[in-house]
């Protein structure tokens, strides 16, 4: 089952950001010495009462003058003056953000008291059937939490005062946050692979989904962002069930523009979740880019499966060393996916679209591949025997004992006389010796050093 999305919803300066850091913590800022991880956060995951979940800060609902928001005094309200387009694309922003989220906070600001801009998005958030929480945020104090009252006139339920920046009462809201949180049983899981078409936006995922399927199944346009959802499409690949995922394009937190396209980030995110092996679509004619990067950094985290797919191909001027300098670049540029294939199609005229899902198929097949015991520690063996291990404080590191604790993705231990020693280095190393032996063709493995005995 993916891990719950929990989204937090409201206009600007209400705290959301603050709650966000509290909510996830330690967890926001990661340090990871892997080169090309770091990426702007629009989410990080958080843990409470055992439950693990995905907090997305999906940005102010902004209000302007140029949306008609410039009202001389005792005149009409700003909502009444705001035009029809700008009233429709508040809603589809909230509405976008809830759709996809299994639990919404809603923030408002005791300190403004309740504004027009509350009830306007609260009249939308009567009318999902997801839970929403009303979060009173800036509550730093007993009398500041009695302001909280007035927003039960939202028609909402319980409403929660907090403060976002100390802390009060966050836990209780995140208790109701866990129970709200759909059950597991409730979901079905079809037994199929399942394939995640993901990258920026117009480098061809929907045309390519409709070159798989021989129809169109997706709307296909030359403007950025056409599609908004994640698109769950079945077929039977020469006997194997598998299910393709289309998803809106990922771009940068500060280049998402003001709409839909910030909320529609939410449903590539859960696709990666879901998926088992991802297609990672590069546009040809930009080659990678920063934005590139950060999306395989999404992927890496949730030690997905990867195929790099470069699209465009046939608009590229090609000569007899094109794709073998092509692709020494791609794995320059996404040095920390040097284990990917690498494919290069056209979704446009179907040239070797055919290689896509056997492709995809096969890397899902490494991702079950297990070592067995005395062959993995051999080779660890060798491995050392060949580079020895790195010292610190006049101690040497020790290998003891390996074994693979699981698949799904390949997970090994490896007992050590004092895993501190441990260098990232020497860790990529052994992982490299690994793959020597046993490729594990595109897809990520976990190392996990454990010291023998009581620790």
């Amino acid at each position: 089952m993916a891990k719950p999305i929990v989204a937090l919803v409201g206009r600007p300066n209400v705290g959301k950001s603050t709650l966000f850091n509290r909510l996830v913590g330690a967890r926001l800022a990661i340090v990871d010495e892997t080169p090309g991880t770091t990426r702007d956060r629009l989410y990080a995951d958080a843990e409470w009462a055992g439950a693990t979940f995905t907090v997305v800060d999906t940005g102010g609902i902004e209000f302007g003058a140029e949306d008609g928001w410039l009202v001389p005094e005792g005149e009409l309200s700003p909502l009444s003056t705001a035009s029809p387009q700008y009233i429709r694309q508040i809603r589809a922003q909230a509405q976008v953000a809830i759709d996809e989220a299994d639990v919404v906070i809603f923030l408002v600001d005791v300190q403004d008291g309740l504004t027009s801009a509350d009830q306007e998005v609260a009249e939308i958030l009567r009318r999902t059937r997801k839970p929403v929480l009303v979060a009173a945020n800036k509550a730093d104090n007993l009398s500041l939490s009695q302001h909280a009252l007035e927003f039960y006139a939202l028609g909402l339920g319980e409403v929660y005062p907090i403060s976002a920046l100390h802390g009060t009462g966050t836990g209780d809201l995140l208790d109701q946050v866990v129970a709200s949180f759909p059950r597991e049983e409730e979901e079905e899981e079809i037994e199929a692979v399942k394939i995640a078409i993901v990258g920026r936006p117009n480098v061809g995922k929907s045309s390519l989904l409709n070159k798989l399927l021989g129809e169109e199944r997706a709307i296909v346009s030359p403007i950025p962002g056409t599609t908004r959802d994640a698109i769950d499409t079945f077929l039977e690949w020469e006997g194997t069930p598998v299910i393709l995922i289309d998803t809106a394009g990922i771009r940068r937190r500060g280049h998402i523009e003001r709409g839909i396209e910030k909320y529609s980030v939410l449903r590539a995110l859960r696709a990666i979740n879901r998926a088992d092996v991802v297609l990672l679509l590069i546009d040809a004619t930009e080659g990678v880019t920063a934005q590139d990067a950060h999306i395989a950094g999404y992927i890496l985290e949730e030690s997905k499966s990867v195929v790099v797919v470069v699209n465009k191909w046939d608009a590229i001027e090609k000569d007899t060393y094109t794709m073998i300098e092509y692709t020494k670049q791609v794995r320059t540029d996404l040095r920390f996916l040097d284990y990917v294939p690498v494919l290069f199609i056209s979704a446009l005229t179907g040239k070797r679209v055919h290689q896509v899902i056997p492709t995809a198929l096969q890397v899902q097949k490494e991702r079950l591949v297990r070592i067995p015991t005395a062959e993995l520690n051999r080779i660890v063996r060798d491995a050392v025997y060949r580079h020895r291990p790195p010292s610190k404080w006049g101690k040497r590191l020790k290998f003891y004992y390996a074994t693979q604790a699981a698949v799904d993705p390949p997970t090994f231990v490896f007992f050590v006389n004092d895993r501190r020693l441990v260098h990232f280095t020497y860790e990529r190393y052994i992982e490299n010796q690994l793959r020597a032996h046993y490729p594990f063709t595109g897809t990520p493995l976990r190392l996990t050093f454990r010291n023998r005995g009581k620790e």
